[in-house]
């Protein structure tokens, strides 16, 4: 669940920040940048006139229906609560997710005016390492109306409704996507993704926890280390799932399916960021009060079961061992089984056994 996160500064605070921005870099894979072409139409895309024409592709209209289509799938995939929403539930949900986007494009074109050196850098091919500048601003910036978005959900009759909002937001930003050119869309992800992560990960209060702690602390050190590695822990604990659980299926499809892929390592990056959260003000409450409620959201909305859950906090855990300093497991071991104490805790009021957990292996 999204939070508001205090305007804190301090060395360690700052550390954290350049390092969350990375998540955001542009991903090159998809344009062969060797091409002159190629090249040539992302300089283009990359300028604030190019950022405009872009902006006002996705006019008003356009951003309007997208967001309606997108609540349209997202109810189709909860299925389970069809007759919960209402008409002028569901319109009113829509008119906040359009705002979210036009909030966005306005920060996108922004962004470009205030970063003179783009073009140049486009230019020298060091494109790769350019991504959302000032990633705090426009966290602050979006927070109202994502925090305001939030309350539409959980204003709904169903409170389980509040994990329709990542859902809805991963297929706008699916629908939009499909209106650009290629450099349009390596331009525009990054920002995508941000608004995605930004309702689901707390890597905002992650950053902002910092700063109870000095540079040369101990446990900053650790989140230091393990910050910049959190996709390639949830990819590999994603494959793991996968060998395991071959035959799994929700109400989205298997785990070799694209779409559950991306919501997979999102949820394994978001169960990162709790655990640091916790490690950081040294308290289990977002595990307990934030992280589990959320999961409870997920699994009872797409047939997920359990015990999956269960092995998934297993499988984490020790892949966050596996690759932790030794001098710092110690910091670390305490909030892995707390967590994973949590979850079993739930396990038992579901009425799960130790037969039940081993047979969805």
């Amino acid at each position: 669940m999204l939070k508001t996160s205090p305007n804190v500064t301090s060395p360690a605070v700052e550390h954290l920040l350049h390092l969350w921005s990375r998540r955001f870099t542009l991903d090159l894979s998809s344009l062969l940048i060797e091409n002159d072409s190629s090249h040539s139409c992302l300089v283009k895309a990359a300028s604030p006139e190019g950022r405009a024409l872009t902006s006002a592709k996705l006019k008003d209209n356009i951003l309007d229906v997208h967001c309606q289509m997108a609540w349209i799938q997202t109810k189709t995939l909860y299925g389970y609560i069809s007759n919960v929403l209402d008409l002028n539930e569901a319109r009113q949900i829509t008119q906040f997710a359009f705002r979210v986007y036009r909030k966005l494009l306005e920060i996108y074109q922004q962004q470009s005016l205030e970063n003179d050196s783009l073009t140049t850098k486009v230019q020298e091919k060091s494109v790769a390492k350019l991504g959302i500048p000032a990633i705090e601003e426009v966290a602050y910036a979006l927070e109202p109306i994502l925090m305001v978005f939030q309350e539409q959900h959980i204003a709904s009759r169903d409170w389980r409704a509040l994990g329709f909002m990542t859902t809805q937001l991963n297929f706008s930003n699916k629908l939009i996507l499909k209106k650009l050119t290629p450099s349009e869309k390596i331009l525009l992800t990054p920002y995508l993704k941000f608004v995605e992560e930004q309702v689901a990960i707390p890597w905002q209060r992650v950053c902002a926890a910092a700063v109870k702690h000095e540079l040369d602390s101990a446990m900053l050190a650790l989140v230091q280390q393990m910050l910049p590695i959190s996709q390639d822990i949830a990819q590999s604990v994603y494959y793991q799932l996968g060998e395991l659980l071959p035959n799994h299926r929700s109400r989205r499809g298997g785990l070799s399916d694209p779409e559950v892929r991306h919501s997979c390592l999102r949820d394994l990056n978001m169960f990162q960021a709790y655990i640091w959260l916790s490690l950081l003000e040294e308290s289990t409450v977002p595990l307990e009060k934030e992280l589990l409620p959320l999961c409870q959201m997920v699994v009872q909305g797409v047939n997920i079961p359990w015990e999956m859950t269960e092995k998934w906090c297993q499988l984490l855990a020790d892949e966050m061992l596996s690759r932790v300093d030794p001098e710092h497991q110690n910091l670390l071991l305490p909030y892995i089984q707390a967590m994973k104490q949590i979850f079993f805790k739930q396990r038992q009021q579901l009425g799960f056994t130790e037969e039940t957990i081993e047979s969805v292996v």
